[in-house]
């Protein structure tokens, strides 16, 4: 199954006191190829801005994923 694997970052939820505590999340998922738009699109409105996009490959329960 042909994957990408993508690292975004996400600011974060909590209250903020002034927009300079505005603190960010990083993180890196893998996303099935079939997904990929929609998956763009919920980070992007939520704020969010995609880093890094790579393709990978991957079986069923992470056995193989290609990242290696």
């Amino acid at each position: 199954m042909r994957m990408f694997k993508i690292t975004a970052c996400m600011p974060s939820l909590n209250n903020i006191r002034t927009k300079r505590e505005l603190q960010n999340t990083y993180f890196t998922k893998l996303v099935p190829y079939d997904n990929w738009f929609k998956e763009q699109q919920r980070i992007q409105k939520m704020g969010g801005r995609i880093i890094k996009v790579e393709l990978s490959t991957s079986t069923v329960q992470g056995r193989n994923t290609g990242l290696a």
